[in-house]
Order: structure tokens, then C-alpha cells, then sequence
């Protein structure tokens, strides 16, 4: 399926099928951060706490200086009503050719492939940048559903780091 990306008042959108990725920009990022709904509609009326944690990194990352439009973190949303299901996005900008990758999902959004859409449009998009060669992830060993999504859109597992189980998607050589 075709990814379709556009820009719709400075912030990156991501459409592919049934799904819609919107950037958050670091204002909304906060109002997310706060637990807030931002201006969206969401499936369970708030974000979820990984999508918290996500919008924390982006607001983070703005006060900082070290943002940068469209490596932040993005609402995951039913392109048919907007409704928003989750969070999804970069852990920052592309550094040596590789950027992270996470997702979360309310829990009413849960179990219908979403997670998998939303990692796998980040993923073909970011490889699809000059400077990114490889997407990275990270799950907790006990998070079968989160290691799932990753086997699916063609992660393979790598190197532990600490704690947690390490993922890595590389682009295709041309």
C-alpha cells in the first residue's frame, strides 16, 4: 500500500489505507505531555501514558534546540474519522544514520493492527530519508505484542541493551 505524506499547517501527515499519522508539534506535544487531548479526538478521551511519555521527549527536545520537524512524535488516527487511537514517532532526529523508534496504543485501539500500521508507515518513511540507513526499537523483555509488531513490519532482534530486548530494520541495499 502507497504511503502518502503531506504537510497540513507545517505538520508532517503520514497517510497510508486506514491509517493517518499527525505530527504533534512541540506546542501540541505539550498539551499532550500534560495529559491533555490536544485538540484531537481520542478513542479512550486522553492519551495513553506511552503517548505522555512520547510528547514529553518532543517538548524536551524543543527546549533544547535539538528538534526538528518531523522526527518527534506523531498521533496515530483512523484516516476514516480522525479518531485517535495512539501515539507513534522518533525518539529524535537521525544520528549516524539511525533514528529509534516507539508506539503506544490506548487500550481501546489495541488488538487490530494498528500498532503494526503505525510502525511500519514510520519505518518506510524514515528509510525513505537520504540520512537514515536504520530504524531502531526497544521493547521490555515480558512485551510479547510490542515484539510481535516488530517481527511483523521485518525487524530483526539484535544485541540486548540492558534491560531490554534491541530491534533493528535496515534499508535495502539499491
Amino acid at each position: 500500500m502507497t504511503l502518502h505524506a503531506s504537510l497540513d499547517g507545517g505538520r508532517l501527515v503520514l497517510t497510508q489505507g486506514r491509517l493517518t499519522l499527525r505530527e504533534q508539534l512541540p506546542q501540541d506535544a505539550a498539551q499532550l505531555a500534560d495529559g491533555k487531548p490536544a485538540g484531537l479526538r481520542w478513542i479512550d478521551e486522553v492519551p495513553g501514558e506511552g503517548t505522555i511519555g512520547a510528547a514529553s521527549m518532543t517538548v524536551a527536545a524543543a527546549a533544547a534546540g535539538l528538534y526538528r520537524p518531523g522526527w518527534g512524535v506523531f498521533a496515530i488516527q483512523r484516516t476514516l474519522d480522525g479518531t485517535a487511537l495512539g501515539g507513534a514517532g522518533f525518539h529524535g532526529p537521525p544520528d549516524a544514520g539511525a533514528v529509534e523508534i516507539g508506539y503506544d496504543l490506548s487500550a481501546s485501539g489495541r488488538g487490530a493492527g494498528w500498532a503494526t500500521d503505525a510502525a511500519r508507515a514510520l519505518c518506510q518513511w524514515a528509510l525513505g530519508q537520504p540520512e537514515v540507513d536504520m530504524v531502531l526499537a526497544t521493547t521490555e523483555p515480558a512485551n510479547s505484542a510490542s515484539q510481535a509488531v516488530l517481527t511483523r513490519v521485518g525487524f530483526r532482534r539484535v544485541a540486548d541493551r540492558g534491560e531490554l530486548w534491541a530491534y533493528e530494520l535496515r534499508r535495502l541495499p539499491t
